[in-house]
């Protein structure tokens, strides 16, 4: 599994943060995190807010743009080690800088070069999609719209909202969307995780985004799911990560596998793969034991994340080719 060439969509860079690493910036800096870390030395956490509680604790020590610069080559390394030869990052100013524009440069510059460093060193392409945190609230995400606005281009070439999807409503987002649309990026955003199907109608519809993160609630509304395959809506699909935070009790429950029979485009990421003790190579083991996925299906879903990724024709090119000659 671990050489089939791998398109990841759904993958928060800060959340990629191995244990380890976090914990050497600590002791590094003096900061005391144990509080977030079992005996075993994994993240630890009891729910969903408690994983944000402890994801924002692990950012506290990433305070530089060298910091996030390892933090790339860190996080590429291990993902090209699963046979990912694309994926792109969510990337989220708010942890960079505080979302002040100019603090904003110097990191995404950082990132960037050590993207850049990775793509010839290991063969990975990396793009970035900004993200704005849904719990800090609608003034917070336009100011995450106008870094996203300033840094449009090769490199960061899409735009999508996480967080609690308990808290406000999509439309809440409708100017950052909007900001980031007039931007030329694409747009995606989390919903139908712990939102219901409504949440998904609502991103759809209030956002006008392409890709929906998660989204696999969707399965409980068949007329939303008619729509999902007919519109050609994009899941970004973490397996692992459901079952991790205990939406499904297990990959026999999950409903990746019933969505793509009902013509869905579904994509298949790791989301936060140190938090829920998962890789890509363990992602395609699951479905391909559970589901009995095997090279056609792993291919359908590479083509359809790459149709799918928000990056500029030359790269999808390129992508493509090395598809081709696997």
């Amino acid at each position: 599994m671990t050489t089939i060439p791998k398109l990841e969509l759904h993958l928060h860079l800060e959340g990629a943060a191995p244990p380890g690493f976090i914990r050497t910036l600590a002791s590094r800096k003096g900061v005391d995190l144990s509080r977030i870390f079992d005996a075993r030395g994994a993240y630890a956490y009891r729910d969903f807010p408690d994983f944000l509680r402890v994801y924002e604790a692990a950012c506290t020590v990433l305070t530089s743009p060298q910091d996030f610069h390892d933090l790339t080559l860190a996080v590429l390394e291990h993902s090209a080690e699963q046979g990912v030869i694309y994926t792109e990052a969510f990337l989220s100013p708010d942890f960079c800088g505080g979302g002040d524009l100019d603090a904003w440069r110097d990191y995404l510059a950082a990132i960037e070069a050590a993207a850049a460093q990775a793509e010839t060193d290991m063969g990975i392409t990396m793009r970035g999609c900004i993200t704005c945190i849904r719990h800090f609230g609608p003034d917070k995400a336009r100011a995450i719209a106008r870094c996203a606005q300033e840094s449009a281009g090769r490199f960061i070439t899409g735009f999508g909202i996480a967080g609690n999807e308990a808290m406000l409503q999509p439309r809440d987002f409708a100017y950052a969307f909007d900001a980031a649309r007039e931007a030329g990026l694409g747009l995606t955003a989390h919903a139908g995780e712990w939102g219901g199907p409504e949440s998904v109608r609502a991103a759809l519809r209030d956002l006008r985004v392409t890709r929906i993160g998660h989204g696999v609630r969707a399965i409980e509304d068949p007329a939303l799911v008619d729509d999902l395959a007919e519109n050609g809506v994009v899941l970004e699909v973490c397996p692992g990560s459901n079952i991790a935070l205990g939406l499904y009790p297990s990959i026999a429950a999950h409903p990746i596998d019933r969505l793509r029979r009902a013509g869905v485009g579904v994509t298949v990421s790791t989301d936060d793969p140190p938090f829920f003790h998962t890789t890509m190579t363990r992602e395609y083991q699951a479905l391909a034991e559970h589901f009995g996925w095997d090279t056609p299906e792993f291919d359908a879903i590479a083509r359809t994340a790459l149709e799918a990724a928000f990056c500029d024709a030359d790269t999808r090119a390129a992508i493509a080719q090395r598809l081709e000659a696997q």
